[in-house]
């Protein structure tokens, strides 16, 4: 934090918890919207690309507490494929669902938000709607482990994260040599969270 002037505010995610809702966070939560602004602006690799790095903490984590259950890791490893152009959709679809199911087997609500994060970071692969389900249930997945009270910091840096390396591969990602399926080489699509974005502008 660098001081009250750049504190975010965490109200309606405070309303969220205490009616127990299960996700905390959405596009309507105010700390988030520098990052979905930055996310309408992106090409579709450079938010696959930001998503397999963010991922990568969840994943780490829900390997050290449950050693024996490679759910996450193989959602990334396939959906990786999927951004090569290797594997068709219904084979990615599978490890999402996959990873998705597994937050119905944990009992730790950490844990729960942290399958659905990795499940909807994979599927920005598909849309780039996805990805912000990401910023979604990391976050909430910190909320739930350290408390309301105790998790400004924590959310707040995590959000400069996700911003940094946004902004790390939006500058790269036209020099790095990545093999990508020939969906995500037409940048000529119209990124999916801009149009929702728009359309949200314009609800009255």
């Amino acid at each position: 934090m660098n001081g009250t002037e750049n504190k975010i505010s965490l109200d309606d995610v405070r309303e969220k918890y205490l009616r127990k809702n299960q996700l905390l966070f959405s596009r309507d939560s105010a700390c988030l919207r520098d990052l979905i602004r930055l996310i309408c602006a992106q090409k579709h690799r450079t938010i696959v690309m930001w998503a397999f790095t963010c991922v990568a903490e969840p994943v780490t984590v829900l390997r050290h507490a449950y050693p024996e259950d490679p759910r996450p890791e193989e959602a990334v490893r396939i959906c990786k494929l999927w951004a090569e152009g290797k594997v068709k959709m219904p084979v990615a679809k599978k490890a999402l669902l996959s990873v998705h199911a597994m937050a119905r087997d944990v009992d730790n609500p950490r844990d729960c938000a942290l399958c659905h994060a990795v499940g909807q970071a994979c599927a920005a692969v598909h849309v780039e709607t996805h990805a912000v389900g990401l910023a979604f249930y990391e976050l909430t997945a910190i909320v739930r482990e350290l408390g309301i009270e105790k998790c400004e910091d924590a959310v707040d840096e995590k959000i400069n994260f996700y911003l940094s390396t946004l902004q790390i591969w939006q500058e790269r990602i036209d020099s790095q040599t990545y093999s990508w399926a020939d969906f995500l080489l037409d940048d000529s699509r119209v990124n999916k969270e801009l149009l929702l974005w728009k359309k949200r502008s314009k609800s009255p």
